[in-house]
């Protein structure tokens, strides 16, 4: 399985090298659609890249199989978000074999940790028990998530933290997913790939009426709403305490 949303792919523009990542420099450079990488986990500092072809994931286009349907409705992993955003993305920095190098170094890793203080990046995790098997982070600005990378330690951990994202980012009322490169794996769960225009385009549209990029200032309502999904349980008559399985395979049964 692949571990990074944002995996290097056959177009990209890469600009010059940047040795200290600003967190507001990153808001900025999202809002215009350019995200930095670096080399390896030891790399200095990290380029930017704006790709030619860009990937998404309809949120309501996500391909719920069966088995992943039946996996998510039995709550085999317990899924949290923003319990441990640091081990998290620590996780999805660790070489494995077939990926001893990772584009995630220490700049991205402390400019990634302040953005999710100041209330932009967030995590999903998928537990085994206590242990931390697999999940995914990005960033969130106004109706859009930028899915950064994604990690699974157990079969299927990965695909079940990405479903929940997609319950969580419809029941928020955002509208556009973006996962930078296309993989097999995840044109499998529905990812497209568009031309960097529509791509645009689109992130215009997620970005409109958005008048800042601190949360101090007040959240807008043209932004998405993360937390929504957390707020479903104690509002419904159903389901009581934390989303269940169930309900993500209902949200996701919607439309898929």
């Amino acid at each position: 399985m692949q571990g990074p949303l944002a995996r290097i792919g056959g177009s990209r523009q890469r600009a010059a090298v940047t040795a200290i990542l600003d967190p507001q420099l990153v808001l900025g450079a999202y809002a215009v659609g350019v995200f930095p990488m670096a080399d390896a986990r030891d790399a200095p500092g990290v380029f930017w890249v704006e790709p030619k072809q860009r990937a998404i994931l309809p949120l309501d286009g996500f391909r719920l199989s069966r088995s992943l349907r039946k996996t998510i409705a039995a709550d085999r992993f317990r899924v949290t978000a923003d319990r441990d955003f640091g081990r998290m993305v620590q996780l999805c920095a660790e070489s494995v074999e077939g990926r001893p190098e990772t584009w995630i170094n220490a700049g991205i890793e402390r400019a990634f940790g302040v953005l999710h203080a100041m209330g932009f990046a967030h995590s999903i995790e998928c537990w085994d028990g206590d242990e931390l098997v697999g999940g995914l982070y990005g960033l969130a600005l106004g109706r859009a998530f930028f899915g950064e990378s994604m990690v699974s330690r157990r079969t299927d951990a990965s695909k079940v933290a990405l479903a929940w994202l997609v319950a969580r980012l419809k029941a928020g009322g955002f509208t556009l997913l973006d996962c930078q490169f296309q993989t097999p794996h995840l044109a499998s769960l529905g990812a497209v790939e568009i031309p960097r225009a529509d791509y645009i385009a689109l992130l215009s549209g997620a970005l409109a009426g958005v008048a800042g990029l601190s949360p101090e200032s007040g959240a807008p309502s043209s932004s998405g709403d993360f937390g929504a999904l957390d707020r479903l349980g104690a509002a419904s008559d159903v389901v009581s305490g934390p989303v269940s399985g169930q309900v993500i395979v209902q949200l996701l049964a919607q439309t898929s």
